[in-house]
């Protein structure tokens, strides 16, 4: 049972992950537009690929990892593991900031530019980095 709750958690974060890559990729590209209609096309975009991929994709992958630490509770006696959480913590934060731009660019109030997004778009590769590191080498 154990390897396929694994093998589900670990779909649900390479979904999330595909989406916490491309939602703030189409923040770029919506920062830029200046015609309504691509204005219009990305506040769906944003607000279907936010609802109905990275949130649901999000709850998954955070209920199986529970779901996985109670299979396995001598993880949380390892350095490794608190380390990662802490990365799992703040991929959450950033989800939720995700979510309030989304609201943002859906009332016309963004007020960054589309280089400040190309910026914020790299740190859930940061995030990606070390949990993949810190799961697989197990440093500590």
């Amino acid at each position: 049972m154990y390897l396929w709750v694994k093998a589900f958690h670990l779909i649900a974060v390479i979904t999330w992950f595909a989406a916490l890559f491309y939602l703030p990729r189409l923040f770029v590209y919506h920062a830029m537009s200046e015609d309504s209609v691509s204005i219009e096309r990305f506040k769906v975009m944003e607000r279907k690929l936010l609802k109905g991929i990275m949130t649901p994709s999000m709850i998954v992958a955070v209920v199986l990892g529970v779901w996985l630490i109670a299979m396995m509770p001598g993880y949380m006696a390892q350095g490794w593991m608190h380390a990662k959480l802490l990365f799992v913590v703040l991929l959450l934060g950033y989800h939720h900031w995700c979510g309030r731009l989304v609201k943002t660019f859906a009332n016309d109030a963004n007020t960054r530019s589309h280089v400040w997004y190309r910026w914020f778009n790299e740190v859930p590769v940061v995030g990606l980095i070390v949990i993949v590191i810190l799961v697989i080498v197990k440093p500590f």
